[in-house]
Formats: C-alpha cells, sequence, structure tokens
C-alpha cells in the first residue's frame, strides 16, 4: 500500500451518530478512505476472518465513497459484501446481522442538508456499533491517506470474490413478509400514504405497498435542497396533500433520508410526533400482541411513556441523547421498545436499530387489525396518561451566547423561566426543568450542529409554545 504525497489532515471525529462533513469540502475521497482504514485495522484486530457489509443511501457521491471504502476494506484483506444500488440504514444493519459479517458501514448523513455524507457504523448484532468500540475505530483512523486508490481495479476485487454484491433490499423486503400481515394492509378500506423525502425508503415501499400514495419518491440527491428529517416545517407539501384529501388519506408516514426515522400524519394532515407514535406502539405490542419487556427513552421523550409504562408493568429506563445508548441495552436485555423523540425507534422481533418504515408498518398494521382511526387510537392513549402537545424550536446562537446559557443551566441560575416556578431539574444529558401541571422544557445543545435545542411539552399546542416563548426570553436576556 504505497502511501499518498499530501500533508497531514484534520483529526475525524465520529458524533452523536457516525461523521457528517460537507461534500467536496471535509467529506472528500481521501478522508473517507482513512476512515475505511482505520475500520479495516480495528476489524482485523478483533476478527479473524472480518467481513464487512457496505451500502450508501441516496446521496450526492454515494456509489463512489461506498465503492471507495469497498477498495480500502478489501485491500486490508476484509471481505466484502456491497450492496446493489441504494438501501437504507436499517437494510445495512439486518445486512450485518443475516449474513454474519463483523460489521456494517452505511455511507449517509441521515437527515443532514444535502450538502453533506457521512459514515456510520454498525454492529453484527444488527444496530449501532456501541460508542467504545466506535471510540476504538476513530483511535486508529491514520492522519493521512496510504491506499494507492488508483492502483487498485474494484473489478478485480469483484472477480476475485473479496468484493460481493448483495441484494439487502430483497433480504428486508422477505423480513417484513414474514413479520406483518401485509395482505392485511394491502387488502385494508383503509388508504395510506407515503413521503419517501427523495431518500432511500422509496423503492422498498413501492414495492411493498405499490397502490398507496406516493410523495418525493423518485431519485434526486439534492433533497429540493431541504434536508430529509421528518418533521413538520420539512413536511408541510405531504400535510397538504392528506389534509385536501378530505379523509381519503386516513394516515401519512414519512422517513427520512437513510429511513431509520419516523414522521407521521393523521387523516386531517396533522402531525403525530414520536412520543405519540412511541406511545401507540407500546399499546400495540403489549394489548394485541401480549409481548413484554422493558421500554429505554432518550431523555427528550416525554414523562407521558413513564406514565404508560407504569400503568402496564413495565421496567423503563431513561438513558443519554444518541440511539447507540439505547442499542447497548437492547443487546444485553429483554427491550419490548427503545426510542427517541428525534423519530428514531426500535421494537422488540425486529433488529436492535432504529427503521422508520418498520415503526409505520406497525402503526397501519394496528388501525387496520383495529379498524380503528389514528386519531381514535391516539384518543385512547389519552384515557391512559392524559392528552398533551409537544413542540421543539432549535435556536441558532452566537458559540457565546450557547456557552454562556450552559453554563448558567450547569449553575443553577434558571429558577423561574417567566410565569413559570421551577419544582424539578433533571441532567441526565442537558437540562429537563419540571413545572407545575405535568409541564417541562428541557435545553440541550446539539452534538452535531451549531444550536441550542429547546423542548417543551404542555396540554395544548398553545401551552407548549408559551413555555418556549417565555424559556427563549429568560435565557437570552440572563
Amino acid at each position: 500500500m504505497a502511501p499518498s504525497k499530501q500533508d497531514k489532515m484534520a483529526k475525524i471525529k465520529f458524533g452523536t451518530d457516525g461523521w457528517r462533513a460537507i461534500i467536496a469540502k471535509e467529506y472528500t475521497v481521501e478522508n473517507v478512505a482513512r476512515i475505511a482504514s482505520g475500520t479495516a485495522i480495528w476489524l482485523k484486530s478483533n476478527f479473524q476472518e472480518p467481513s464487512v457489509v457496505i451500502g450508501h443511501d441516496c446521496r450526492f457521491g454515494g456509489e463512489m465513497f461506498a465503492e471507495t471504502t469497498s477498495k480500502v476494506m478489501a485491500d486490508y484483506g476484509v471481505k466484502v459484501f456491497l450492496a446493489k444500488d441504494f438501501v437504507s440504514t436499517p437494510m445495512i444493519s439486518l445486512g450485518a446481522l443475516k449474513l454474519n459479517a463483523s460489521l456494517g458501514v452505511v455511507i449517509t448523513a441521515s437527515h443532514n442538508p444535502p450538502s453533506y455524507n457521512g459514515f456510520k457504523l454498525k454492529g453484527n448484532f444488527g444496530g449501532p456499533l456501541l460508542p467504545a468500540q466506535v471510540q476504538e475505530v476513530e483511535d486508529l483512523i491514520p492522519d493521512t491517506n496510504t491506499t494507492d486508490l488508483e492502483s487498485i481495479r474494484f473489478e478485480d476485487l469483484v472477480s476475485k470474490g473479496t468484493i460481493e454484491y448483495v441484494d439487502l433490499e430483497q433480504m428486508y423486503l422477505d423480513h417484513v413478509e414474514a413479520n406483518f400481515d401485509m395482505e392485511a394492509i394491502r387488502n385494508s378500506k383503509m388508504n395510506f400514504a407515503f413521503d419517501a423525502m427523495f431518500g432511500a425508503g422509496q423503492s422498498v415501499m413501492r414495492r411493498l405497498l405499490p397502490d398507496i400514495t406516493f410523495l418525493h419518491a423518485e431519485h434526486n440527491p439534492g433533497f429540493e435542497g431541504r434536508a430529509p428529517e421528518p418533521i413538520h416545517r420539512n413536511l408541510e407539501e405531504f400535510s397538504n396533500v392528506i389534509r385536501l384529501s378530505e379523509g381519503e388519506i386516513d394516515c401519512g408516514l414519512a422517513v427520512d433520508g437513510d429511513a431509520d426515522r419516523i414522521g407521521l400524519y393523521n387523516s386531517k394532515g396533522e402531525f403525530v410526533d414520536s412520543h405519540h407514535i412511541i406511545l401507540l406502539l407500546i399499546k400495540y405490542l403489549v394489548e394485541e400482541k401480549k409481548m413484554t419487556g422493558k421500554v429505554v427513552l432518550a431523555f427528550s421523550v416525554s414523562p407521558k411513556v413513564k406514565k404508560m409504562c407504569e400503568a402496564f408493568g413495565l421496567d423503563y429506563r431513561i438513558v443519554q441523547i444518541g440511539f447507540k445508548h439505547i442499542a447497548g441495552y437492547m443487546v444485553e436485555e429483554d427491550v419490548l421498545l427503545g426510542g427517541e423523540e428525534s423519530g428514531g425507534i426500535a421494537i422488540k422481533g425486529h433488529i436492535p436499530e432504529r427503521d422508520g418504515i418498520w415503526m409505520g408498518l406497525t402503526i397501519w398494521e394496528f388501525m387496520v387489525k383495529s379498524g380503528k382511526s389514528l386519531e381514535l387510537l391516539i384518543d385512547e392513549v389519552y384515557e391512559m396518561v392524559g392528552a398533551f402537545k409537544f413542540e421543539r424550536i432549535d435556536l441558532h446562537l452566537e458559540e457565546t451566547d450557547k456557552v454562556r446559557i450552559m453554563q448558567n443551566c450547569s449553575d443553577n441560575k434558571y429558577k423561574q423561566f417567566g410565569s413559570y416556578k421551577v419544582e424539578n431539574v433533571e441532567t441526565i444529558d442537558g437540562f429537563k426543568y419540571y413545572f407545575s401541571n405535568d409541564e417541562w422544557v428541557m435545553i440541550r445543545p446539539s452534538g452535531t450542529e451549531p444550536v441550542l435545542r429547546t423542548y417543551a411539552e404542555s396540554s395544548t399546542t398553545e401551552g407548549a409554545f408559551k413555555i418556549l416563548e417565555e424559556v427563549h426570553q429568560t435565557i437570552k436576556n440572563s
């Protein structure tokens, strides 16, 4: 392996969910090759006959970066299973498990803006590689790329069998058919819609449910200039399509760029957040499917879930934000559901991995089997835990202001936000301030972006926004 003539490059650090950077700036072939080298060295140190499943989503340059990763891995003597065409992140995780591979690698920047791409690591158990192992890989990434990529012929590696193409989409389809009553969903009188957000979920959903309504289910690596994150401000066109159908569409499912996060809409085109989805899933799994297990939640999830767990007699645990913290429990313990506020949810009977399509199909199966609308199912959830609304606003601040506000939180300076008196504070990951009447606010700096995240819950949407308004006023002026 001849070294390339190149100056020492910047250190590469993995964030909350992999490494992400702007394409053609930090995200280059040389830097991807460096990460692939560190990953290959880690694989050879930890496995006698290392193998890796590699795939890419719909982002610009995905195929080139996946082939670069494959060439480097193969050059190090690692067996490569390379996905045909674009795939979702859950397909890579499932492939790593079913092919008994040592690791999975996804070339994706998930829900980030179209100028980004990224590099995610997946464990052989079918979920995010655990934090300690990610750190080991990061520590092995060389300062420069030492693989002479030009001298490696991709076709030769394929003909030798060092790189082998695999159909991960078909594997995923078979897995879905074996675990859902797809005929009941297909033959139901209910009508569904799917917004692929130009992401990697488009092809598999067309094959599973060709007769539903589709939006943004074609290849467009620019995502029409919008980040493929399934939150309402990015899905207003989808919301309008459902609303204007005047009840013809019973439920709409949206997933992010690599299809591991979920967004959901009721028949009125109203956004249904992850807290409600988590509650619906627990209710279906426990009451209808008679399943049990622990519930593991990220710190930003609504305390209403704790209330439902207590009603069903389920153990629950609150962990730091980042699905990798949930996955560890799903691997080691009997976990019914693991969930995050940001749309990443996993359930028992699948892999310990976020999967937007899997969660959406579970909700649709719940609707079809019960014969009830999503609105009615949510009303039944409210009967158990009480009605609530959740809102989140990301504040784009100067770094000095962000640091000042977080220092004030650490120093316990916020005893009151306007008319809201703090009754209790939790600090598992960020700062969660509880008020009376089951209302709360949370303040947390993003791990991947220059923003301060603020979350609030109240019995009404107006109440949640009022909390955020008074909190923002307090922290900006403190």
